[in-house]
């Protein structure tokens, strides 16, 4: 296949897929070396973004999904009659990023880590598809264990868990560069 070709390919696959599609799923779908897919996804992207295109190709994590452009939120909101998603509250971004950072979890860590009770905020997460359930711990009471999804990840323009920040430490002594207030 030559360049464009592999590029049109790709591009209609993840066009009728409306989903994330594996690279590895991609190779095998078109008969290609792992390389060969890469450079024509990365072409791709690169492509809609230098051109100012109303769509964008992201990774997150090894899938890859065509999606639109962010600056064009509102008219495609307003064109479907699409309600604003609610922002998420303050428990609830808590409560995601714990999960995020600590994943998989148990709503108990959730809720030792916040100082409450997390039920509310957990089965609130789960229906927007932020955070799923990943299997149960081997611990008495057998509780489920959370991680996030790939909801989380385009919801906060993430490509993968490592492109979030790191965590500040907390708790130790003020440091001498001028970290105390005095």
């Amino acid at each position: 296949m030559e360049r464009k070709e592999i590029e049109s390919a790709v591009e209609a696959v993840l066009f009728a897929s409306g989903e994330p599609v594996e690279l590895k799923r991609l190779c095998e779908s078109l008969d290609l070396a792992r390389p060969a897919v890469e450079r024509a996804l990365h072409d791709l992207r690169d492509h809609y973004a230098y051109e100012r295109r109303g769509i964008r190709l992201v990774c997150m994590e090894d899938a890859w999904q065509l999606c639109s452009a962010p600056e064009y939120a509102d008219v495609i909101r307003q064109t479907f009659e699409i309600r604003k998603p609610a922002k998420l509250s303050q428990p609830a971004l808590e409560a995601l990023t714990i999960i995020a950072y600590y994943q998989p979890t148990t709503r108990a860590s959730v809720d030792q880590i916040r100082g409450v009770d997390s039920a509310y905020t957990i089965s609130l997460l789960l229906s927007r598809n932020l955070i799923e359930e990943c299997g149960r711990l081997q611990a008495p009471g057998r509780p489920r264990l959370y991680r996030t999804t790939k909801q989380f990840l385009r919801s906060f323009h993430l490509n993968s868990l490592e492109d979030l920040p790191p965590l500040p430490e907390l708790g130790g002594p003020a440091k001498e560069d001028g970290g105390s207030l005095n």
